[in-house]
């Protein structure tokens, strides 16, 4: 069985999570500082590849992947939670 693939999510999607959380970084500095580690682990992933491919380190491939998926991964598990009604998600919204 092939697992579900998380959303697709472009920059304007990213930019308006990230505008979200911005707006209530007071109300929720957990979220925030969350998306965070996101953007900053899917701008570490987009521009490892080159070094990772440039000093012949294949072990770092997977990471990279993983590091540019993390945003979608996050997103669909989030969402995933707030169907469940396990966390209540505000900027769900904001996705779609």
């Amino acid at each position: 069985m092939i697992p579900h693939l998380p959303p697709h999510l472009t920059l304007s999607k990213l930019q308006r999570i990230k505008k979200w959380h911005v707006a209530h970084r007071s109300e929720h500095p957990l979220e925030y500082q969350l998306w965070d580690v996101m953007l900053i682990l899917w701008v570490m992933g987009r521009v490892g590849w080159l070094p990772a491919y440039t000093l012949d380190a294949p072990w770092a491939y997977p990471l990279c992947l993983l590091a540019v998926l993390a945003p979608s991964l996050y997103v669909r598990w989030r969402q995933q939670a707030h169907a469940r009604q396990r966390l209540r998600c505000d900027w769900l919204n904001t996705v779609d």
